[in-house]
């Protein structure tokens, strides 16, 4: 006997997206308070020694709540992640779209970049994770696919940054994309170590300098 195939509704063209069920909407701020807390457990005692039982108790569910929205300890970490990075893609876009001259988002984009390695949190943990990826084989491989993926969106970011503003990068958009973050870490490691040796205003000047070599050059030399 054939059975009929049940098809969901097409919504019509031009008409409104539906609205997220409250099941969704439940889904989605357990997550959030869950990814909230991950953020805090992990600052405060490290990815390795960070327990789920501390993470799922501090956003105010038990284990079972976690592992109903998360695989395990890499899988949130990849999701603070993905956030992290999205957030600042999308504080990039947003000053391109405020600025009214190539001159004046040159100088937004550098306070941004000198200003965003200040908060050191994201930064130390990522570096304490890839030291844990390079030791576990499939935290390694998982780690590389979503850096590729998350650093060619910075990348295309870039290009439009180049483009809008008439400037040269001495490198790929790729290898920039690398640079940025990797000598805002550095520096930001560096000076948690000793403040002394490279202080905050030190740190600024360097970032300053290093964004000013990657995006001074005029297309048109």
């Amino acid at each position: 006997m054939n059975r009929a195939v049940l098809r969901q509704p097409q919504p019509r063209p031009g008409s409104a997206p539906a609205l997220p069920s409250r099941q969704q909407a439940r889904t989605e701020a357990t997550r959030s308070r869950l990814l909230l807390a991950a953020e805090k457990i992990f600052a405060r005692d490290g990815f390795e020694a960070a327990r789920l039982e501390d993470i799922a108790g501090l956003a105010g569910y038990t284990r079972g709540a976690f592992y109903a929205n998360f695989e395990s300890k890499e899988d949130i970490f990849f999701a603070l992640l993905e956030r992290w990075v999205g957030q600042r893609i999308s504080e990039v876009k947003v000053l391109i779209a405020q600025q009214e001259s190539p001159a004046k988002l040159l100088r937004a984009l550098r306070e941004h970049y000198v200003q965003k390695t200040k908060d050191r949190r994201f930064a130390l943990l990522s570096l304490e994770f890839k030291l844990f990826a390079l030791r576990h084989p499939e935290a390694h491989a998982r780690l590389r696919a979503r850096q590729r993926r998350l650093r060619a969106s910075s990348a295309e970011l870039l290009r439009r940054i180049a483009d809008v503003t008439g400037r040269r990068l001495p490198v790929s958009c790729l290898a920039a994309a690398v640079g940025f973050g990797a000598f805002s870490s550095g520096l930001s490691l560096e000076h948690s170590v000793d403040p002394s040796m490279i202080p905050e205003q030190d740190t600024s000047a360097l970032l300053g300098v290093f964004f000013d070599a990657m995006l001074g050059a005029d297309s048109a030399k």
